[in-house]
């Protein structure tokens, strides 16, 4: 019997910048419209908006450090943004630094691109001087959760529902 032997490409790490904005929209829409069917239409219209959005990925790009993970071939499959402290939101204050939109293709979850997409966050983050990362992060994300308490994240506290679910604030302190 003929056993198959599924290959990974060759994959490398490397910052994001302007120049990968298509494959970063495209990379959201694959991966995060997997969660359509966990979400009430309404807020699934809302979360789409947002990611089918240039500017979305625009606004990260101008006020973050992007870390993507590439194949061999060129196709972008996972992506994260690291924004540096100074740039507080209703979520996290002026002193810390936090992670947005971890996202891995679908067809690469489980080859351990989130973790080295979020440790190489932190391992930016610690050579910048910054203190504290912190991320937000929802009950639709189970795997995701896991990951980051594992890398040493601790829940602040439950956060108000977004998108009709809920969510907690992380951090790690450095």
């Amino acid at each position: 019997m003929n056993t198959v032997v599924k290959a990974y490409p060759e994959m490398h790490y490397r910052k994001g910048s302007i120049a990968d904005l298509q494959q970063l929209l495209r990379l959201g829409i694959e991966a995060w419209s997997g969660f359509e069917k966990d979400m009430a239409a309404a807020d699934w219209q809302r979360l789409s908006g947002s990611i089918h959005s240039e500017q979305t990925y625009r606004e990260l790009l101008s006020v973050s450090e992007c870390l993507v993970c590439v194949t061999g071939e060129g196709r972008i499959v996972g992506m994260v943004f690291l924004v540096p402290q100074g740039n507080p939101t209703d979520l996290y204050p002026s002193d810390w630094s936090y992670i947005r939109f971890l996202t891995v293709s679908p067809d690469f979850g489980g080859r351990g691109i989130g973790r080295k997409l979020t440790e190489d966050c932190i391992a930016w983050a610690r050579r910048n001087g910054e203190t504290v990362v912190a991320l937000h992060t929802s009950e639709m994300m189970s795997n995701a959760r896991r990951l980051y308490e594992h890398l040493g994240f601790s829940i602040v506290r439950e956060i108000e529902q977004r998108l009709g679910k809920r969510y907690w604030l992380y951090k790690l302190e450095l």
